[in-house]
């Protein structure tokens, strides 16, 4: 979950290195550091803190070197402080790494028997210490090789060198990495998107690669140490939407941008002359579906959660859903005549990639719903559905979601609709329902100010309950978590009909509760819930589409948004949750695009 950058050129690299770091600083803001190769020497720098305190460092002290490597850290091994933060160096070698070695500690032990000193608390040092001693019986290439060897985990490595000044050699086994080209200049990265500012021509390493990188040059080399060639693709430039304009943060602008990228999404999957969706190719015939497994991890699992309700109202298929650090580790059945459907934002997350893996290795048919399409996830996909949300770099995820839960409502539809499980009609109407989605969620963004005054009432809270039934549910869970996530108020999620099985008992005088009752078949079971929550002394903030009925003078708060159809409730339901967290945590102080411990990418287990 950390940021790798290297450049090798013929020009000083320490301030492109400081502005991809920039960029990189939402996978991980707890230390950052950066290390070049200056007169023969390695010049290190680093800091705990954000790249904004290792900038001002380079400030007073400059760092020379046409070489070099930076990084931002997402603590895994060690505590963030100045003496975990990546590079670590010895004499001779400096490294970056994002993963976890697994054997760090039996590898640690093997070598203080040796007499070999550790600075710090991380698993990355053993790297460094194994390839210094490497080194002095074997070329770069050969010693980094030989290490790996003895390296269990996950990793994506930066690696330079003192006395080879020229190039940077990168290698990745289940964390990402990517190598960007230019003119006397050539590019290391964890992600894509931090390159794109300096190229558009890029190339992946797949697990068990390595690379050699120097200004004019770059080499790939399998796990056999055999050179290989690798496709450059050419990607998009979405550098106007990963800036944040005139917002406070990218939150902000992210759930304020959705009806446009709603809008986007829905242009690439619809055909509305045709009234008809633009999804073809499938993997499997649908109409021999099995069933459906749906695979995700946080906020991409509630997108799971929340379209096995629609795939089972609107076809006969049976559905199953799966957190994948879970499903990878299950006495699974495999059936050819499943499809395996995986979603992720970035595309990269950890356990969600070992999932597809062994679904490949099965030999079973996979689906991945994806924002980055150049992501390992999407690579190793038989079937790619992007959601064209662009960047999302705030932690914390809005317009993904929203894409996500679109392209899996359009893919329920399309199922149906092949399948001949719903009519002509109500397939075109709800097409058309689609088509008016971008306008219905930008007069739900118009309530902003109602929902800044809901926000006052969680100052004091010590936790809260959000509460919905059927395809609701997920959606009060999605609801807790971003509250979680940037308020650090504890808050749960809970189907509405199970309150009086346990978390009743949470219930007392002033906490509040946040009710999702959209006018779909749980309504009134939905309201019945919400009194044993009042009779008992809980605040009521009711989010309904409803128009009829009066809202009770028991509910402290009632919202009311439009209302398209009762499948798509939940997507309406979701932006005053985002807008209600996001304003939660502005008034607390917090840390908006960057909640403590967090990171956006979580590319380990």
């Amino acid at each position: 979950m950390c940021g790798i950058i290297g450049i090798a050129s013929y020009k000083p690299v320490s301030v492109n290195i400081i502005n991809s770091l920039k960029k990189l600083e939402y996978r991980g803001y707890d230390s950052a550091g950066i290390a070049t190769i200056k007169k023969d020497l390695i010049d290190e720098k680093k800091c705990s803190g954000r790249v904004d305190e290792l900038e001002k460092i380079l400030f007073k002290t400059p760092s020379d070197g046409n070489i070099g490597i930076g990084h931002v850290r997402w603590a895994t091994h060690g505590i963030p402080n100045l003496i975990n933060a990546h590079p670590h160096s010895s004499e001779s070698v400096s490294v970056v790494h994002n993963g976890i070695i697994e054997n760090s500690d039996e590898l640690k032990k093997n070598l203080l028997s040796k007499g070999l000193k550790f600075k710090s608390q991380t698993d990355t040092e053993v790297i460094t210490i194994l390839i210094t001693e490497e080194l002095k019986k074997n070329k770069p290439l050969v010693s980094v090789f030989k290490t790996l060897n003895k390296l269990k985990g996950s990793f994506a490595l930066g690696i330079i060198f003192k006395d080879f000044p020229n190039i940077i050699i990168g290698a990745r086994r289940g964390s990402p990495l990517a190598v960007g080209y230019s003119n006397k200049e050539n590019y290391l990265g964890s992600d894509s998107y931090a390159l794109k500012s300096m190229t558009n021509k890029i190339s992946y390493l797949d697990d068990g690669e390595l690379c050699v990188l120097s200004k004019n040059e770059v080499s790939f080399y399998d796990f056999s140490m055999k050179k290989i060639n690798k496709k450059v693709h050419i990607v998009s430039n979405d550098e106007n939407m990963a800036e944040k304009g005139d917002y406070k943060n990218f939150m902000s602008k992210e759930i304020f941008e959705q009806p446009i990228t709603v809008k986007k999404c829905v242009n690439e999957y619809i055909d509305n002359l045709k009234k008809d969706i633009n999804i073809f190719n499938f993997p499997i015939d649908p109409r021999e579906i099995k069933k459906i497994y749906l695979i995700g991890c946080g906020t991409a699992y509630h997108s799971c959660l929340v379209t096995k309700y629609w795939i089972e109202e609107l076809t006969n298929i049976d559905v199953e859903t799966d957190i994948a650090s879970e499903f990878r580790y299950r006495n699974l059945k495999f059936d050819k005549k499943n499809l395996y459907i995986f979603v992720s934002q970035s595309g990269e997350t950890a356990d969600t990639a070992a999932a597809l893996d062994i679904c490949k290795k099965n030999n079973v048919k996979t689906c991945s719903v994806i924002n980055v399409i150049e992501s390992t996830i999407a690579r190793n996909s038989d079937w790619v559905l992007p959601i064209h949300a662009g960047p999302e770099i705030g932690v914390a995820s809005t317009k993904a979601f929203l894409g996500q839960l679109i392209v899996l409502y359009i893919l329920s539809l399309k199922l149906a609709s092949v399948r001949g499980e719903i009519t002509k009609d109500i397939y075109i109407k709800n097409i058309q329902n689609l088509i008016t989605l971008p306008e219905t969620i930008k007069s739900i963004l118009k309530l902003e100010s109602k929902i800044q005054m809901m926000a006052k009432e969680f100052i004091n809270a010590r936790g809260t309950m959000f509460l919905g039934r059927g395809s609701s549910f997920p959606i009060a869970l999605e609801g807790a978590l971003k509250l979680k996530e940037l308020s650090y108020l504890h808050a749960e999620g809970y189907p509405a009909g199970e309150m009086k099985h346990g978390p009743l008992a949470l219930i007392e005088e002033g906490l509040p509760v946040i009710v999702i009752a959209p006018k779909d078949k749980y309504y009134e079971k939905t309201l019945s819930n919400m009194q044993e929550v009042i009779s008992r002394g809980g605040k009521i903030f009711l989010l309904t589409d409803n128009k009829k009925d009066a809202l009770s003078e028991n509910i402290r708060f009632g919202l009311r948004v439009p209302h398209l159809d009762n499948l798509l409730s939940g997507i309406l339901l979701t932006v005053p949750l985002q807008l209600l967290a996001y304003h939660v945590a502005l008034l607390k102080n917090c840390d908006i695009d960057k909640p403590r411990n967090l990171a956006k990418s979580v590319t380990v287990e």
